[in-house]
C-alpha cells in the first residue's frame, strides 16, 4: 500500500529543492563557464552548458601566473592565521570567561567595540605598523596583524562559559595550575567550537583578497585571488572565463576540507547551541 503524502510535506520538499537550486545555480555557473572558450563566454544570449569544452582557461592559469607558488601561499597564509588564532582567542577567551580579575567586563567590552570599527579605517595604520618592521612582502607582514580576532574571542568565551565550572574546581583541588586546567581540561572539551572557529578562519582568510593585494607588492607572495587579478586585460578587460576558472580552482580546497570535516562541524554547530 503506498503512502499518502500530506500536502505540506509536497510543499516543504519543493521548497527545500527550490532553495537548493538557486543556491547551487552561482556555483554551477562558475563551473559551467570556467570550461567555455571566449567565443561562448562573450556570446549573447548567453547559454548555460558549453557548446565546445575546453581547458585554455586552466592552461592560461598555469601558464601566466606562477599558479603552485600562489596555492602554497594561500595556505601559508590561511593556514598560518588560523593556528595563531586559535592559540591566542582560546587563551584571552579562557581569561575572560573562566578568570575572574578586576576590568575583565571592561576588558570584553572593549574587544566586542572593535568589531564595530570598518577593517578599512585600520588598514592604513596598520600598512604603517608593518613597513616600519619591514614585514611588507613577507608572511609575517601578512599573519601577525590577524594573529588575534575580537570574534574568536567572543565566540570561543561563550562556549566556555556553557562548561561547568566543577570541572575547574575539581583540577585546582588536585593541585592544577590554570594553565593546566585550560590545557587539559576545557580544551578537550571544547574541540567542536575549536574547530567551528578554525573552518570559519580559514576560509575568510582563503577568501581574503584586499589584505593580501596591500600587504604584498612582488608577484611570488602572492596569494590565489590576489594573483587571479593579474590576469585582467588591457584597459580592465576581464576574461570571465579564466577568472571563473580561477576561482573554481581557488574554492576546491575549501570543498575538499569542508568534506573531510563535515561530520565535526555539523557536530560543533550542534553543540555550541547546548546549555
Amino acid at each position: 500500500m503506498i503512502a499518502r503524502l500530506r500536502p505540506s510535506t509536497v510543499l516543504g520538499t519543493v521548497t527545500m529543492l527550490a532553495v537548493t537550486a538557486a543556491v547551487m545555480l552561482p556555483l554551477a555557473i562558475i563551473v559551467l563557464t570556467a570550461f567555455k572558450p571566449v567565443t561562448e563566454v562573450n556570446a549573447y544570449p548567453p547559454t548555460l552548458l558549453p557548446q565546445d569544452w575546453t581547458l585554455d582557461n586552466l592552461r592560461r592559469i598555469v601558464d601566466e601566473l606562477p599558479f603552485a607558488r600562489l596555492v602554497v601561499n594561500s595556505f601559508l597564509f590561511a593556514g598560518g592565521v588560523t593556528a595563531f588564532a586559535l592559540v591566542f582567542d582560546s587563551l584571552a577567551a579562557y581569561a575572560l570567561a573562566r578568570i575572574d580579575f578586576t576590568g575583565r567586563r571592561t576588558l570584553l567590552i572593549a574587544i566586542v567595540a572593535t568589531l564595530m570599527i570598518p577593517f578599512q579605517a585600520t588598514l592604513v595604520p596598520v600598512y604603517q605598523l608593518v613597513s616600519d618592521l619591514g614585514w611588507v612582502n613577507t608572511f609575517a607582514g601578512l599573519i601577525a596583524p590577524r594573529a588575534a580576532d575580537a570574534f574568536g574571542i567572543f565566540f570561543l568565551r561563550q562556549f566556555f562559559l556553557a562548561l561547568p565550572r566543577d570541572l575547574d574546581n575539581a583540577a585546582r583541588i588536585d593541585g592544577a595550575s590554570e594553565f593546566r586546567i585550560f590545557r587539559s581540561v576545557v580544551l578537550p572539551n571544547a574541540i567542536p567550537a575549536l574547530l567551528t572557529l578554525a573552518i570559519f578562519t580559514f576560509v575568510n582568510n582563503w577568501n581574503d583578497l584586499l589584505w593580501p593585494l596591500i600587504f604584498t607588492t612582488e608577484r611570488e607572495m602572492g596569494t590565489i585571488t590576489s594573483g587571479l587579478t593579474l590576469l585582467t586585460g588591457p584597459g580592465g578587460i576581464v576574461p570571465y572565463g579564466v577568472m571563473m576558472a580561477g576561482a573554481l580552482v581557488a574554492i576546491a580546497p575549501l570543498v575538499i576540507a569542508f568534506l573531510l570535516v563535515q561530520r565535526r562541524f555539523i557536530e560543533s554547530i550542534a553543540t555550541t547551541g547546548l546549555k
